[in-house]
């Protein structure tokens, strides 16, 4: 599943060619997603596109009568195509442009998501208890010591929960904590304010390289299959079990936290 730094280049991929357009027509050739495509959202024909917003791992398209929300799901892609492209397998939904231009939303797997909402985005059920955006002045070192207060849950878990802080995500909270020095077993509520300091840092810096680097390599949404998949960098933990730490040199421990994969120096990163 794409992480936030591939919905974000996706989302600034994708944005100059909608916003100031009038949606003409939404084909939905597909309803059957992660939740059905209502048929409100055919509210969106013939309103002009003001933005197109990131929340977490959402992407909000702005209109003045409401907004549609996406989710790319696992295997989602979104692709903007002259209006006449011919139709591939799991080409799910249209949204056509009056300019003769299309977003083409397509997902293999159906985990997606279409959704449109005509209310304040802080009242939609998805969104409404989210935590603060990473990359937000809001995810602060003594938010994070609020929100992990008298908690024993792991730190790598807490960091990973969208009602703390939204899209760290498995592979860049592996990163984060190897680069704050932090177990990520450590118990949340006992990590003190200096190491938070470092680690929300850390999270600051590394998704905002991961998002830099993906907008220097990912191919134009115009031309190519819209897949965000994970950008090419060099990663210091995860995916690395068994092999040296980059700067320790002692063997990395693979472990499952939460079901999922959890790689970490014994070295270098303290409880």
């Amino acid at each position: 599943m794409p992480e936030l730094p591939e919905v974000e280049v996706t989302r600034l991929g994708i944005s100059p060619y909608l916003i100031e357009q009038t949606v003409s027509e939404l084909i939905v050739r597909n309803a059957s997603l992660r939740w059905p495509v209502p048929a409100i959202a055919q509210n969106i024909v013939g309103q002009r596109i003001t933005n197109v917003r990131r929340r977490a791992k959402y992407l909000l398209i702005d209109t003045d009568a409401g907004m549609t929300i996406v989710h790319l799901g696992m295997s989602g892609s979104l692709r903007i195509l002259p209006r006449n492209t011919p139709i591939e397998k799991h080409d799910h939904i249209d949204l056509v442009l009056e300019n003769g231009r299309m977003l083409r939303f397509n997902d293999p797997r159906r985990f997606g998501a279409w959704l449109w909402y005509e209310l304040p985005e802080e009242a939609h059920p998805l969104l409404s208890k989210l935590g603060p955006e990473p990359l937000s002045p809001h995810f602060t070192p003594l938010q994070l010591q609020a929100a992990l207060a008298g908690k024993k849950k792991a730190i790598k878990l807490c960091l990973m929960d969208n009602h703390i802080v939204v899209g760290a995500g498995n592979i860049y909270a592996n990163e984060a904590l190897f680069a704050a020095g932090i177990h990520p077993e450590a118990a949340a509520g006992s990590i003190d304010l200096e190491r938070l300091t470092i680690l929300v840092s850390e999270v600051k810096q590394i998704l905002a390289h991961a998002i830099e680097q993906g907008g220097t390599t990912l191919k134009d949404f115009t031309n190519a299959d819209g897949k965000p998949g994970y950008f090419a960098q060099k990663l210091h933990v995860y995916g690395r079990g068994g092999e040296t730490c980059t700067a320790c040199g002692n063997l990395l421990s693979e472990i499952k936290l939460g079901q999922r994969t959890t790689v970490f120096c014994g070295l270098c990163q303290q409880r």
